[in-house]
C-alpha cells in the first residue's frame, strides 16, 4: 500500500476512534443515567426554555442517548452531532454561565469532540459509507 493509502487508512482510523470513544464517553457519563433514572432527573434537569421538565429530559435523553448510538454506529453522523452540540452550548452558555473553563472543561471537551466530528464526517468505516447519494454525507 502507497503513502497516501496508509494516510487514508489512519484518517479512517482515527475518525473511527473519535466517534466511537466521544459517542461511548457521552452515552455513558450523561446519557443512561439519564434514561435510566429518569423521575430523579425530572426533579433536577434545568428548563432553561420553559418548555416542561418532562420535555427537555426527554431532548436531552434524544440527544445524550440515540444521537451518540446513531454516531457511533456511522449513521446520519454529522446531522447527530447538532442536537448534542445544541444540547452542550445551552448548557454551558444559558444553563451555567457562571461556570469558569475549570468548571466547564467536561463540557468544552465535548464540544471540540462533536464539532470535530461534524466538520469531518465518519470516514469511511461507518455505515454512513454504504448509503447513497445525500445520506453519505449526512
Amino acid at each position: 500500500m502507497n503513502a497516501s493509502g496508509w494516510d487514508e487508512r489512519s484518517r479512517d482510523l482515527g475518525l473511527l476512534f473519535l466517534r466511537v470513544s466521544g459517542g461511548l464517553f457521552l452515552l455513558w457519563v450523561h446519557g443512561l443515567p439519564k434514561l435510566l433514572n429518569y423521575t430523579e432527573q425530572l426533579q433536577q434537569i434545568e428548563d432553561p426554555f420553559h418548555l416542561g421538565a418532562n420535555l427537555t429530559l426527554i431532548l436531552a435523553i434524544f440527544a445524550e442517548v440515540l444521537c451518540p448510538l446513531l454516531i457511533v454506529a456511522g449513521v446520519l453522523v454529522r446531522l447527530a452531532c447538532l442536537p448534542i452540540l445544541v444540547v452542550l452550548l445551552v448548557a454551558l452558555v444559558i444553563v451555567h454561565p457562571q461556570w469558569s473553563l475549570f468548571e466547564g472543561q467536561f463540557g468544552w471537551l465535548l464540544l471540540i469532540v462533536f464539532t470535530s466530528i461534524l466538520i469531518a464526517g465518519p470516514g469511511r468505516l461507518a455505515l454512513n459509507h454504504r448509503f447513497a447519494g445525500v445520506l453519505r454525507y449526512a
